[in-house]
């Protein structure tokens, strides 16, 4: 048997799979990896941004998988992703329509900021702060 890297990937569970598809292509830069569409629109989605993976879908109530929204704006899980420039990315996002929740700003050796995507995800956006003293 050959040998697989390990990888964890989330599965963002939404209402409106197509639109949070196109929400994370243009806040992110996510690209699709694979996509599956059904004949009433619902998608399921396999994206990446930079290379890092993460699923997305409409909800199922049969499969036991909600979105924040419907939870009420609650959620079990913060995405945490690092870039480069987490303050461009960070106003791109917000340009996408989501909305901020903490602004970017440096503490405990991360430059760092969060945002709520349209869909009830939370995001921190940030990148480790190079140790300049050495």
């Amino acid at each position: 048997m050959k040998a697989v890297a390990t990888t964890i990937e989330p599965w963002l569970s939404v209402i409106n799979s197509a639109k949070a598809v196109a929400f994370y292509k243009l806040a992110f830069d996510a690209t699709e990896r694979f996509k599956m569409e059904a004949p009433d629109g619902a998608v399921v989605a396999q994206l990446a941004i930079g290379g890092a993976g993460f699923w997305v879908s409409d909800e199922s109530a049969e499969h036991g998988n909600f979105s924040p929204q419907t939870l009420g704006g609650k959620g079990t899980v913060r995405m945490i992703l690092t870039v480069t420039d987490p303050d461009a990315l960070f106003a791109q996002s917000l340009a996408a329509g989501a909305a901020e929740v903490a602004a970017v700003t440096e503490e405990y050796g991360w430059r760092v900021g969060r945002i709520v995507d349209p869909f009830g995800h939370h995001w921190e956006i940030g990148r480790p702060v190079e140790n300049t003293d050495n």
